[in-house]
């Protein structure tokens, strides 16, 4: 069952107000997706403790200094959008599902992704450092 709107409100904006586009539905998403061209990154959110410590500050501080950056900038937000987020996770192959998560897709084939494991008990700058790594490794 979703979360109510008003509790996780405030982490949809901690990423939106960053320029990520934010996918709510399955058309949304294959709309994004669909075409499999360039580069495109799926931040997948989450209400947990390690996107609110680790995975949402990581990516601010990502976009702030990546030099090189994917043509699209994605989320959606796992245990609210379930049908969206059951979507995204099909673009992402054989990796386990995961929130919070990221992936990176470089014509349609995932080219890095950061599974929950990798963000919890990891420090902001540590998983930000890993982004940035995917980015300037298959967007330059």
């Amino acid at each position: 069952m979703p979360y109510p709107e008003m509790m996780i409100k405030p982490m949809r904006e901690e990423v939106t107000r960053l320029g990520v586009q934010e996918m709510k539905t399955v058309d949304e998403v294959d709309a994004a997706l669909g075409n499999a061209e360039g580069t495109a990154f799926v931040f997948v959110n989450s209400m947990c403790g390690c996107a609110a410590g680790g995975a949402r500050p990581a990516l601010a501080k990502a976009l702030a200094t990546a030099t090189a950056k994917p043509a699209k900038l994605l989320t959606v937000f796992a245990g609210q959008d379930l049908d969206a987020t059951a979507r995204v996770r099909s673009y992402f192959g054989p990796y386990q599902p995961s929130s919070p998560s990221a992936a990176l897709l470089k014509d349609g084939e995932v080219v890095a992704f950061i599974h929950r494991h990798e963000i919890e008990g990891r420090s902001p700058e540590m998983i930000a450092a890993a982004i940035v790594t995917a980015f300037e490794t298959h967007c330059a």
